[in-house]
């Protein structure tokens, strides 16, 4: 369940399930969702470039956490350097926390927000979670969270980034698309 901070109002949904981006770094969706492991889960939060697919900032950790949400975030921050970039995520606790909201303005990026139970509000960063669990961690049993991890970073950095053909991108990988736009 989606639990935003006591106290903390959520931003307005400037994206209206209007998942398209005419260039890259306009409008990024971030979630989390959860990878089951003998130790117990592990937790992946994402940063997707609507624009490519593109998961352009991650982070794995075993709690869901500000922090994980900061680093996955931050990633995406060092990797991108957005000027103007939406930021849509659910109302969360951790996408609502003080720090996060304030990384956000200190680097002009604007906050959306969807609406509380409303799966299809971010559904392309749940079409991510879908295929990374569909093609990889549904058959898989991890033993530890750094196996987990590990496998998530091949499936992300090796696979769906590089190679992973989408038919919203007209069959071509993410990275394969927007290095055709910058050509």
């Amino acid at each position: 369940t989606t639990r935003r901070e006591k106290g903390r109002p959520p931003a307005p949904d400037l994206v209206e399930r209007r998942f398209q981006a005419s260039g890259i770094n306009q409008l990024w969706v971030a979630d989390m969702t959860y990878i089951p492991t003998w130790a117990g889960f592990g937790y992946l939060a994402v940063v997707l470039d609507v624009f490519s697919r593109k998961v352009v900032g991650w982070a794995f950790g075993q709690r869901q956490t500000a922090e994980l949400v900061l680093a996955a975030l931050n990633m995406a921050l060092i990797t991108r350097k957005p000027q103007n970039v939406i930021h849509h995520s659910d109302q969360g606790s951790q996408y609502t926390s003080e720090h996060f909201q304030k990384l956000l303005a200190e680097q002009g990026i604007v906050c959306s927000m969807r609406r509380a139970g409303e799966v299809w509000d971010n559904s392309a960063v749940e079409s991510f979670f879908s295929s990374l669990k569909t093609e990889r961690t549904a058959r898989m049993v991890y033993c530890s969270r750094e196996q987990a991890r590990s496998d998530v970073f091949d499936y992300i950095e090796r696979f769906y980034n590089p190679t992973r053909r989408h038919s919203t991108l007209g069959y071509v990988s993410p990275i394969q698309f927007e290095q055709a736009r910058e050509a």
